[in-house]
């Protein structure tokens, strides 16, 4: 496994970031902790987790499945880089209660707490917020996490979801203030099939010195040989997938990388991940395994070298939009 720093910081990461959104809800506590040690034994040491992760009725789950893990002791939680995210209602569904959501002091102060008593840990390495709060100002939201930095309960701090000038706001305040180190990663939806984020968000965060993770690497599965595994029987495409599949022009397009790819001899879903990791910015896509299988296939994809006559390919295929302000101005 290859590691690199987490943007300007000078903590080392892994290119592959183990996402555990699935723990719990699709993956039982005795696969995710095997996943979880395969991950170890693979060299990955960045995972990535959120506060509502279980959802639902069981909101917190996925935490306390780590937390679990954590507990189990032979060096598990040293070994780890841990990020987990703030922002959403952790209470029933419904309207949350006042302050029991978002960014406010109050509500920081309280999801940390309950963050590291489900992770059984007494600390986070990178606190990331989920989404932007509207309603907050950063000079309060920064407030708050000085206080958790002298606490000792938080390292560092990252953005997820941000537009980029929210990522160039929040580290201005944070400059102005003096004394916080401000964000120092961002995890955004980015792919071959969704970029977006290159407009604005990712020369953004290069700008500030953020790490780029890249969520929804395989874009829901539709860049994981999704029309190969219809016609082998395998599985059908479902939610974003199916959606965009419902597209004929999509499925052309789907259609030509995988296509593409059979002809280099790649499965689809690594080249995906391996074309992430090529990125200027990018300091390594989420990776979401729901079995120890899939969390082999990425660790392959990691170890991939693209060619550039590949390269090449896939930038026909799926075109980026271009710099900003050059992508919708002209």
């Amino acid at each position: 496994m290859k590691y690199t720093q987490l943007g300007r910081t000078g903590l080392k990461v892994s290119r592959l970031v183990l996402g555990t959104m699935n723990f719990g809800p699709q993956t039982d506590e005795a696969d995710s902790h095997a996943i979880m040690d395969a991950a170890l034994d693979a060299g990955i040491n960045f995972f990535d987790t959120a506060n509502v992760y279980g959802w639902g009725e069981n909101k917190g789950r996925t935490e306390s499945i780590i937390g679990n893990w954590f507990a189990k002791g032979e060096g598990r939680r040293d070994k780890v880089v841990l990020a987990t995210k703030v922002y959403g209602n952790m209470g029933a569904d419904g309207p949350a209660w006042p302050n029991h959501d978002k960014l406010s002091a109050v509500n920081i102060r309280r999801a940390v707490d309950a963050s590291l008593k489900r992770l059984q840990t007494d600390y986070i390495d990178v606190y990331q917020f989920h989404h932007i709060d509207r309603d907050t100002p950063f000079e309060e939201i920064w407030q708050a996490i000085d206080v958790l930095v002298q606490q000792g309960k938080i390292l560092y701090v990252g953005s997820s979801n941000f537009p980029g000038y929210k990522i160039a706001q929040a580290n201005e305040i944070a400059a102005r203030r003096g004394g916080t180190i401000g964000l120092v990663s961002e995890q955004c939806l980015y792919n071959l099939a969704e970029r977006r984020a290159e407009m604005e968000v990712i020369p953004a965060a290069q700008d500030y010195g953020l790490g780029v993770i890249p969520w929804s690497p395989l874009h829901g599965g539709l860049l994981g040989g999704v029309l190969k595994k219809e016609v082998e029987g395998k599985r059908r495409a479902s939610g974003r997938a199916a959606d965009a599949l419902a597209d004929p022009a999509v499925r052309a397009q789907i259609q030509s990388y995988e296509d593409l790819l059979d002809k280099h001899g790649i499965e689809p879903g690594e080249a995906a991940l391996a074309w992430l990791l090529t990125r200027p910015g990018v300091t390594g896509p989420i990776v979401g395994p729901r079995t120890a299988g899939q969390l082999a296939s990425a660790v392959r994809a990691a170890e991939l070298e693209l060619s550039e006559e590949l390269l090449t390919g896939l930038d026909e295929i799926f075109p980026g939009p271009g710099p900003s302000p050059e992508a919708f101005a002209w």
